[in-house]
């Protein structure tokens, strides 16, 4: 019994690792005064730096923000679209042109 229980132990918490890394993207956030509000977007400046995120409706605690409060916004990148281009492979390398060979001297 000893043997089971340690050996589901470390088990279990590599699944939990597991499932927690593929849960999504990595969450950042940001602190500071807001500078500008839309209906869709909030403006938070972190020092000189400009943060423009974009706030759907319904977002948990946006409710009655304006200007000039000092706030502390959580947000994840997502991707809206993706292009491949074409021909574009990470493994090409860039060929050289092929020297001359030099003519043989005949006598």
């Amino acid at each position: 019994m000893r043997f089971r229980s340690s050996f589901l132990l470390p088990v279990g918490l590599m699944a939990c690792a597991i499932l927690g890394y593929a849960a999504g993207a990595k969450s950042y956030q940001v602190t500071g005064p807001i500078t500008e509000m839309t209906e869709g977007t909030i403006t938070v400046m972190k020092g000189k730096e400009a943060f423009q995120i974009n706030l759907p409706k319904g977002t948990k605690g946006a409710d009655g923000l304006k200007k000039g409060d000092k706030v502390t916004v959580y947000y994840a990148m997502t991707a809206t679209e993706v292009e491949s281009k074409a021909g574009a492979k990470k493994d090409d390398k860039k060929t050289e042109p092929k020297k001359a060979e030099p003519k043989k001297k005949t006598a």
